[in-house]
């Protein structure tokens, strides 16, 4: 039996609700999901709900994006207090700078001499953060670009004309949210940010050292060799395993949810390291 320990939904950058999400997840038998939105808990109460009528474990989760020396992570936190105020206080300068360089991309794309306006991407994003991915579809709908890679790699991508940063904590500040959330700390995607493997047997300890819990092992893009390192790092500093497909649905190219009739399908087994850390009752089928 599978998982998919990282989902997105049109809370954030996503195409999906999360009802739909949950029913997708029942339909291909998945054991237990979480969905780990960009930077907002607001789609976790009713992606809980629905699981819970669908009979699915589910994790209340998101995605921060982190800083740390010159490299740019992304860290999910798993179990967290959704309705932590304080979470939300912290959240809420991470959500004030995408609004603001959505802003700054929408100005600049004008610029080039594109025809955009911020009332097209409102309607293209119709609740929850707004991002890059939906100034792609908005550029793909006017017929600017073919498609949403090209959106990124002509304009949106880092050093394209388009690119602006944006604030972001730094991994020890973005751990101890997550930490003072009740949550556990994972690295999202690490072969993706090292795909030769030169960083990262470096970089993990020094990520664990600032409380790093764990690593998300099983992800599409990693090929079994990667797998294979990242559990030898995970066992070697007693980190927690997780999995997750990214799904993000139409707004990202070849996204699909891990489950059955699939071929990626990060393993159940994984659900018990995280029932020894967090809140969660593991299937029996997982024990």
């Amino acid at each position: 039996m599978c998982v998919d320990l990282h989902l997105h939904s049109l809370y954030s950058d996503g195409s999906a609700t999360p009802q739909e999400l949950a029913e997708m997840a029942a339909r291909g038998r998945l054991t237990a999901v979480a969905l780990s939105d960009h930077d907002t808990v607001d789609g976790i109460p009713e992606f809980l709900k629905h699981c819970q009528s669908l009979g699915l474990t589910a994790i209340p989760g998101l995605e921060v994006g982190a800083v740390h020396r010159d490299l740019s992570l992304h860290i999910l936190g798993y179990g967290i207090d959704h309705r932590s105020d304080e979470l939300r206080q912290r959240l809420a300068p991470l959500q004030r700078s995408r609004t603001e360089r959505n802003g700054k991309i929408i100005a600049k794309l004008q610029e080039l001499g594109l025809d955009v306006h911020p009332d097209e991407l409102q309607s293209i994003s119709t609740c929850g953060q707004t991002g890059r991915p939906h100034i792609a579809r908005l550029l793909l709908n006017k017929g600017i670009v073919d498609s949403l890679p090209q959106a990124f790699y002509q304009y949106l991508r880092r050093g394209a004309p388009a690119w602006f940063s944006r604030f972001a904590y730094s991994a020890t500040e973005t751990i101890d949210m997550i930490h003072q959330a009740d949550g556990i700390a994972v690295l999202a995607h690490p072969g993706q940010l090292d795909p030769d493997y030169k960083k990262l047997p470096l970089l993990i300890p020094e990520l664990v050292e600032r409380g790093l819990d764990g690593l998300e092992v099983y992800y599409p893009a990693h090929h079994l060799s990667i797998q294979r390192r990242l559990l030898s790092l995970a066992k070697k500093y007693g980190l927690v395993v997780t999995g997750g497909s990214d799904y993000h649905g139409k707004n990202k190219n070849m996204s699909v949810m891990a489950g059955e009739g699939t071929p990626f399908c990060p393993p159940d087994s994984i659900l018990a390291s995280l029932a020894q850390r967090l809140t969660i009752t593991v299937p029996a089928a997982a024990e």
